[in-house]
């Protein structure tokens, strides 16, 4: 679990840096974002490998239903995350799609993960979505939202996130447990 832990926490670290210690971020100049993409990458290699090698130690046993309901969020949850980038109505009505994006993926994977190291992997992902936004909330005011989207860009998000969340599903399924069933 050792291994997992210091991924999450390093992940947090690193997205942290520049809100927690944006005087030594400054300094770095753009050697900070080579430092963050290597700290990033570390962190999720941590992640991916603490993992897999923690121990399975049950919390609860999610009944089986809960997968479709893992599979609508995740289509929501890259809906966000387009939405950020096009600028789609849900950018309109949300400060932070692409946060609310990551933390609805955290979400779905705690709701079919019962063991303790997926709530430590998710759950600690989730708070770190949260604390973000409440931590970019209080230091930026709230930028106005963008223009309205066209109905050509909203479709174009929604049918990108029905392509990804596929595509995701299918290679989700030769490396680990199938979503789809």
């Amino acid at each position: 679990m050792g291994m997992l832990i210091a991924g999450v926490a390093l992940w947090w670290l690193a997205h942290l840096f520049k809100r927690l210690a944006p005087g030594p971020r400054a300094a770095l100049g753009d050697r900070a974002k080579l430092a963050v993409a290597v700290a990033l990458a570390v962190a999720v290699v941590l992640m991916v490998m603490g993992y897999r090698a923690a121990a399975f130690v049950p919390v609860w046993d999610p009944p089986q239903w809960l997968r479709h309901a893992n599979n609508l969020l995740m289509l929501l949850a890259f809906y966000l995350y387009a939405a950020s980038g096009m600028k789609t109505a849900a950018a309109r009505w949300l400060r932070h799609p692409q946060l609310t994006g990551f933390a609805v993926w955290a979400v779905a994977h705690l709701l079919v993960n019962g063991d303790a190291a997926a709530l430590l992997l998710f759950g600690g992902l989730f708070v770190w979505a949260l604390l973000t936004m409440v931590l970019i909330n209080r230091a930026e005011p709230r930028p106005a939202p963008p223009a309205p989207a066209s109905a050509g860009r909203e479709a174009g998000a929604i049918l990108g996130a029905v392509a990804v969340t596929g595509l995701v599903g299918l290679v989700h399924g030769w490396v680990g447990p199938n979503p789809f069933g």
